[in-house]
């Protein structure tokens, strides 16, 4: 497996050699998009249209994970696309920290 490691906006893909055990599929948005992250101030999306990537999640420690059947393109309005090869990917979203009385949150795209 060759490393991948790419960031779209607040947005962090890693290539993982395998798919944790326990996950399951998030579904996809109306519009029938995988959607990684929304942003919260623009309402913009790192989404996914093809059909061959599936959005997975482990709910109990918030993890997500990404699978691609074929090449697929990752978009966002405000962004460059990115193109991710067949694989399984970790998907990571950028927090901040704020102070030693707060935990991290979430960056707002």
């Amino acid at each position: 497996m060759e490393p991948f490691i790419a960031r779209q906006g607040d947005v962090l893909i890693v290539r993982v050699p395998t798919m944790p055990t326990g996950t399951r599929p998030v579904p996809r948005d109306d519009a029938g998009r995988v959607v990684l992250a929304l942003g919260e101030v623009t309402g913009h999306a790192h989404a996914i249209r093809d059909p061959d990537a599936t959005l997975y999640e482990l709910a109990d420690v918030d993890q997500r994970f990404l699978e691609i059947t074929r090449e697929v393109t990752l978009t966002h309005e405000e962004h460059g696309a990115i193109t991710l090869a067949p694989g399984t990917y970790e998907v990571r979203r950028q927090r901040e920290y704020v102070s030693p009385k707060r935990p991290p949150r979430l960056i707002a795209d």
